[in-house]
């Protein structure tokens, strides 16, 4: 939306209206309010890929394959890059790429429940992580792009199902206020929306000059402050022009890449056995991921702080009516999240990004050490399988271990609160943060009390 007053003698320049704490601001205004926000933000971003459903710890990170059959990995297993370490077979190319990863295999999220707490969840205080990161460092970046991200299949594709939030809401803001909820593109949001030109190119140009005219008269008599606005008009045409909106268009990408990230091939719909009720889930998890992954570094190189990703709940393998066995789930859902996640890293090392962008990996629960009897694996909340990759913290490693089935940490555990720590250290300076002003005690404490984990800091 662009609108141009003509009642006005300064013909203020708005361009997409953006509410903000309940009152509107052209984007002009609100751009050059956020150059002013607290030098507490690092240059840095996090993707966190919720594995939605709870992930087998022992099928993915942690095979056992000296344990019996019933217990130990119903896929096998297959070497990785670092000595002695194995995956579940589902995960050839992540395999390839272990050195450059952090497997946890302590960590733990302490119940069973459907659920999304390591994202949303008591330690922060029922926001999205991203939410508490925004209240810092502001909602949006300098450039404009919203700091606070989540994605989900219709973000990249309009077909899909819409996203399941029965189990907790990924744009919940928590006690912060709707104006730190993640933007949530093709999820029915205005915002993206207001972001797309709806003025005709040749007019819009032709309005842009005459307001360049009668502003330069203007601009050092203006006594409300726009004159000191001028930089951030322009910016704010730039945006619109070819900036945010375009952020969120994978299809802007060189085709060789896209095609790198496509997970479309791997799981083709026909070939998903429309006996578990799941199938279209699995459908869209297989369809979307990859380009899910895209869209997320796109919007990290352009600014974006927080980016959840999930597809809708996919990982619940009990080999029931609605899931499939382990060994028939992983290959609907493991073997897309493999291709995809490893096109992620190996193109966010490709472009130089690999301190700057933190790839954070888990679910909401693990599964039972033992299969059951129909070639599944329940509930599990005593282990989960957790990786991370970049941001500067220390991978090609595994930290901890668990005991000989794979259904509790062997020593000390690695809680949520632990890993919240290790996510908001990446991202903020928590010693600034702690002198910011307007912070209750309860968002502080939950912000700056856990310690991160600390093999990895």
């Amino acid at each position: 939306m662009i609108e141009f007053g003509d009642s006005s003698r300064r013909s203020f320049l708005k361009v997409g209206s953006l509410g903000l704490g309940g009152t509107a601001l052209s984007l002009p205004a609100y751009l050059a309010a956020k150059a002013t926000a607290p030098h507490l933000v690092k240059d840095r971003s996090v993707v966190f890929l919720f594995m939605h459903g709870g992930p087998s710890q022992t099928e993915t990170f942690d095979p056992k394959m000296d344990q019996p059959a019933g217990i130990r990995s119903a896929t096998g297993e297959i070497p990785t890059s670092l000595p002695g370490v194995t995956f579940g077979s589902t995960f050839p190319k992540l395999a390839r790429l272990a050195h450059k990863l952090a497997i946890v295999r302590n960590f733990r999220t302490g119940t069973g429940a459907h659920d999304i707490k390591p994202i949303v969840g008591k330690n922060s205080l029922g926001a999205n992580l991203g939410s508490l990161y925004a209240r810092a460092a502001g909602t949006n970046h300098p450039d404009g792009l919203p700091r606070n991200i989540a994605l989900y299949p219709k973000a990249v594709d309009p077909a899909a199902m819409p996203m399941i939030k029965t189990f907790g809401d990924f744009a919940s803001p928590g006690p912060l206020g709707a104006a730190y909820a993640p933007y949530e593109p093709g999820e029915g949001a205005q915002m993206q929306a207001d972001m797309t030109l709806s003025l005709a190119r040749d007019r819009f140009d032709d309005r842009r000059l005459l307001l360049g005219d009668l502003d330069t008269a203007r601009r050092h008599l203006d006594e409300t402050g726009a004159a000191g606005l001028s930089g951030f008009q322009g910016q704010a045409f730039d945006m619109v022009l070819g900036g945010i909106a375009e952020a969120f268009d994978v299809t802007k990408e060189d085709p060789r890449t896209l095609a790198r990230y496509d997970t479309a091939p791997l799981v083709h719909p026909d070939k998903i056995r429309k006996v578990w009720k799941n199938h279209e889930r699995y459908r869209d998890h297989g369809q979307t991921i990859g380009k899910l992954m895209l869209l997320a570094r796109r919007l990290c190189e352009r600014g974006a702080g927080f980016v959840t990703v999930t597809t809708n709940f996919v990982w619940d393998m009990h080999a029931d009516a609605n899931n499939a066995t382990m060994v028939e789930g992983m290959e609907y859902v493991g073997a897309p999240f493999d291709h995809a996640v490893s096109a992620f890293i190996e193109d966010v090392e490709a472009r130089g990004l690999s301190e700057k962008i933190l790839l954070v990996c888990c679910g909401e629960m693990g599964r039972n050490p033992v299969i059951n009897a129909k070639g599944g694996r329940d509930h599990w909340g005593n282990l989960s399988p957790l990786i991370l990759y970049g941001g500067g913290l220390k991978t090609g490693q595994v930290i901890g271990r668990s005991d000989r089935r794979g259904g509790e940490p062997d020593g000390s555990a690695i809680e949520m609160e632990n890993l919240t720590a290790t996510i908001l250290h990446s991202l903020l300076d928590l010693g600034e943060v702690r002198l910011m002003n307007g912070l209750s005690n309860e968002l502080l404490t939950a912000m700056t009390g856990p310690m991160p984990i600390r093999e990895l800091v």
